[in-house]
């Protein structure tokens, strides 16, 4: 508690007013202690003697007004004149005494926050409020990218075979085909009598008599046979001999390979078939004893009886 207030001093002298000196730094706030009892006012300090004035320089004269003429360039600003020196300060007085205490001062200014505590321990938790009401429905979102394509499906089994429909009916006969022109020629000889005993070996055979023939197909000699036209011929030739041998067909004095037909043995005739085709007109036809062979071949006469045997040679064209 507040003691009673003391009887006030006698008021000091005022000191001279010395010199500030540098704000220290802010001390610690030290522990509250008990109130003493007041002491006497002390005498004011005197006021200390103020410092002389700097002498102020001279202004300088006023020069004569000049006419007015045209307005000239701004003048450069003038130098500045010296400042006067400071006077001394004075000396400090010496403490007065301390006065009497005074009316309570002015409420001071507001102390610097102090430094934020430390957060207390968290509540306990509250009761769960009521459900709030439902929102409103949301706006329908923009539609997705399409998907990609699925992979394709494997293929199913294949369907039973339907049943076999009915026949239907037989279309009517086409128009007969234009008439063909049958083109053939039969030749032949007959032994003894029609060919000489033996035939060499790249001899042809004579066929020097005619048979039934329709057409173009002739002979140009006893042994040689004229192909009108370009195409394909049915050739077909026998002749008994009797030694082993060959005969075969030459088209322009060529032999045409597929055609030779021969025996090893026996006593039979010798008989060949062909096709031959022609590439020019009038091409040359013999039935001959292949050149290179070495046996002369000679035409049975009279084979197997009394009446002459028939050499022949028949000739059709095909196409």
């Amino acid at each position: 508690m507040t003691g009673a207030t003391g009887p006030g001093g006698s008021s000091g002298r005022t000191g001279a007013v010395g010199s500030a000196g540098a704000a220290g730094p802010q001390g610690l706030e030290g522990a509250r202690g008990a109130t003493g009892a007041p002491g006497t006012t002390g005498m004011q300090g005197l006021v200390g003697l103020t410092g002389a004035a700097g002498a102020l320089g001279g202004t300088g004269a006023q020069g004569a007004a000049g006419l007015i003429g045209i307005p000239g360039l701004d003048g450069l600003p003038g130098i500045p004149g010296i400042p006067g020196i400071q006077g001394l300060i004075g000396l400090p007085g010496t403490d007065g005494l301390p006065g009497t205490k005074g009316d309570t001062g002015d409420t001071g200014l507001a102390g610097t926050d102090g430094l934020p505590g430390t957060d207390g321990l968290p509540g306990a938790q509250g009761d769960t409020g009521a459900d709030g009401l439902p929102g409103a429905d949301g706006l329908p979102g923009a539609d997705g990218l399409p998907g990609t394509d699925g992979l394709p499906g494997t293929d199913g089994l294949p369907g039973t075979d339907g049943l076999p429909g009915a026949d239907g009916d037989t279309g009517a006969d086409g128009p007969p085909g234009p008439a063909g022109t049958a083109e053939y020629a039969e030749f032949y000889a007959l032994m003894p009598g029609d060919n000489a005993a033996t035939i060499a070996a790249g001899a042809a055979l004579q066929f020097p008599q005619d048979g039934p023939q329709a057409g173009a197909i002739a002979r140009s000699g006893a042994g040689t046979f004229l192909l009108p036209e370009i195409g394909t011929y049915r050739v077909a030739f026998s002749a008994s001999v009797d030694e082993a041998g060959q005969l075969g067909l030459t088209l322009d004095s060529n032999l045409v390979a597929y055609t030779v037909y021969g025996r090893a043995t026996g006593t039979n005739q010798i008989t060949g078939e062909a096709l031959v085709t022609t590439t020019v007109v009038n091409a040359v036809l013999e039935v001959v004893n292949p050149a290179g062979n070495s046996t002369a071949l000679t035409i049975t006469p009279v084979a197997g009886g009394t009446h002459p045997v028939t050499a022949s040679l028949i000739i059709e064209k095909l196409g």
